[in-house]
């Protein structure tokens, strides 16, 4: 009986592993090539996260760059005299000028006579065919995602799609209202249904309230699930047990 006890014990040991970036990676017995191989893999959860994170940082920063700075950096050495090294354009200078730019616009709109001439501006653009309808469009979809006064998702949901018995997750946005609810006798809600595992595209689903469920999670960790494709699940401690709740109507 004590073998028996040892023995699971032991195995408990060799099967138990270390966490690198919320992953386990299995403890390596036995053998040099083994290890290198444990080290290689461990290697690559470490460092691709932050290669990754810094490739796309640069290039965001390199497409932003080279908007204004072929403008910006003639205009600093024929009137001002400012160069770099000799080069033919300074390294930055267009992202630093478009930041400021933003920056500025923002300050100006926020004040008293900034809204009066934004508003001006819009009326304007409201009047004119067809670009008022692009300029409306991307207008509400930049004030949704952007905004700083209200959260886009309220919180993950859990509903029955694409078929009675598969269930997605998805982003409660808000009850239903308008023409939508109308049209249908029950009380709906509306729900954004994102792809993996890119979640900025989607699908807006309008779902009776009491087909949908809470999660017991957060916005970032179902996007996470999501953009994982399942492989990052929310830490839980263990003895949590997890109850199905309907929508509060």
């Amino acid at each position: 009986m004590q073998n028996g006890q040892t023995g699971r014990k032991n195995l408990h040991r060799k099967v138990k592993g270390r966490k690198v970036n919320g992953h386990k990676v299995p403890a390596q017995k036995g053998g040099f090539g083994r290890k290198i191989r444990g080290y290689f893999f461990t290697g690559l959860l470490v460092l691709i996260p932050v290669v990754l994170t810094g490739w796309i940082i640069w290039k965001l920063f390199l497409a932003i760059d080279g908007i204004l700075r072929p403008y910006v950096h003639p205009f600093l050495a024929d009137r001002f005299g400012i160069d770099f090294l000799g080069e033919t354009q300074i390294p930055g200078i267009g992202f630093i000028t478009l930041t400021l730019a933003i920056i500025a616009t923002g300050a100006i709109a926020r004040n008293y006579f900034g809204r009066k001439i934004v508003n001006f501006g819009d009326k304007i653009v409201e009047r004119i065919p067809l670009i008022n309808r692009v300029y409306g469009a991307i207008k509400q979809i930049s004030q949704a995602f952007l905004s700083s006064q209200r959260e886009v998702f309220k919180k993950p949901v859990l509903f029955e799609y694409p078929r009675k018995g598969i269930y997605s997750i998805g982003f409660y946005t808000q009850d239903t209202r308008g023409p939508v609810q109308d049209a249908l006798e029950a009380d709906m809600v509306s729900i954004f249904l994102p792809t993996t595992p890119n979640p900025t595209s989607g699908f807006l689903l309008f779902v009776p309230k009491t087909d949908v469920y809470d999660l017991d999670m957060t916005i970032e960790e179902a996007l996470k699930l999501v953009i994982s494709g399942g492989v990052i699940i929310p830490k839980r401690v263990d003895g949590d047990k997890v109850v199905k709740v309907k929508m509060e109507t």
